[in-house]
């Protein structure tokens, strides 16, 4: 039995590439004010890379539940000279499963993830295909260049969070790395095929390997709305993150388990000094009780800790869909019926899933 995946013959050249096609991804959630404004750039981009790279596009738009108009403004967005898909969730799934129901109903080879706020350039999408098609990179990620406008506890906090997630790791997650990321033809292929629902896809991208170079970039301003990643969602994201990718948690507490019984260790062979060299018995109230609320503490982390990755197992034994569809539809343009005739019949069509 082949425990391992063979994805060799879809590597792409610089002649063959154009031939797979670029599917961007889009996740949104309440994007309505800026949705139409960023399907215009995405359009001029894909004319630009037509023109380049003789590339074929499409976007695909996740809605992830939003409670707002962003669903009807996605339906009406125009096929110039990029296919549109509009994929509905039945409810907010969460980024991580929109990213997948992206990657599920992305029809072109490689396949290039972004928001849908507007921070993500999209002008800077054609330097990562250009890293793609004429480098011949696999995974082209991009990471913000610094953080100096952030609150110095947040940049510790964000380096902390990498270092132990990287704690003893194989491959390594680069710091700062986003979601906004290609990934050619086979980087697309081994990444389907990884089959866990509990799902951190920047450090699943990371994992995969393959030829990977960084991009630096400046996020843009938002032009609308406020960010609903508050300082709780981020601490939920990192916890998230490091269950389901990560065991350095689990080491932790075995270090730290390691160091505090050999303190206590330690601690009682100072008292058995004392009391074979000197005869008097030390008081042992007060560090009794710190003594016991410190371990009992300490036990209460633990368990925490192996509780977040027993609800892991779980997820993953109750085997739930990462998502459910409530309605899908894909609108051609142009240029690709002039391309492909037989896509005349799947023009518009709109499918309950």
């Amino acid at each position: 039995m082949t425990l391992g995946s063979d994805v060799s013959g879809m590597t792409t050249t610089a002649a063959s590439a154009a031939a797979k096609g670029l599917s961007i991804v889009v996740p949104v959630y309440n994007e309505a004010a800026g949705l139409a404004a960023l399907h215009q750039r995405i359009c001029d981009l894909a004319k630009t890379l037509r023109q380049r790279y003789r590339l074929t596009c499409e976007v695909v738009y996740v809605d992830d539940g939003s409670k707002d108009a962003t669903l009807s403004i996605a339906r009406s967005l125009p096929a110039d000279a990029i296919d549109v898909q509009v994929v509905s969730l039945s409810r907010n799934f969460g980024k991580e499963a929109a990213l997948m129901a992206g990657l599920d109903h992305a029809r072109l080879g490689a396949v290039l993830f972004m928001d849908g706020d507007g921070q993500h350039p999209p002008a800077l999408i054609e330097q990562l295909v250009r890293h793609w098609i004429d480098d011949g990179y696999d995974v082209v990620y991009t990471a913000k260049a610094h953080r100096d406008n952030e609150p110095f506890l947040r940049r510790v906090a964000v380096h902390g969070f990498y270092a132990l997630i990287n704690w003893g790791a194989r491959q390594k997650i680069p710091e700062d790395a986003g979601d906004f990321r290609l990934l050619s033809p086979r980087a697309v292929a081994a990444l389907r095929q990884l089959p866990e629902r509990n799902r951190f896809f920047k450090g699943l991208a990371s994992w995969i390997g393959f030829r990977q170079i960084r991009v630096d970039y400046e996020p843009a301003a938002r032009v609308h709305g406020v960010t609903t990643f508050n300082a709780a969602s981020l601490l939920g994201l990192s916890i998230e993150g490091l269950t389901s990718f990560s065991v350095a948690p689990l080491r932790f507490a075995s270090l730290l388990g390691v160091i505090l019984a050999g303190g206590a260790f330690l601690f009682g062979l100072s008292i058995l000094w004392e009391v074979f060299t000197t005869g008097k018995q030390v008081p042992g109230y007060p560090s009794l009780v710190i003594g016991l609320m410190t371990i009992g503490g300490v036990q209460l982390i633990m368990i925490g800790i192996v509780g977040e990755y027993i609800g892991k197992i779980l997820s993953e034994l109750k085997a739930r869909p990462i998502y459910f569809v409530a309605e899908h539809s894909e609108k051609h343009s142009e240029a690709g019926k002039a391309e492909d005739p037989s896509s005349q019949d799947a023009a518009n069509r709109t499918a309950a899933e």
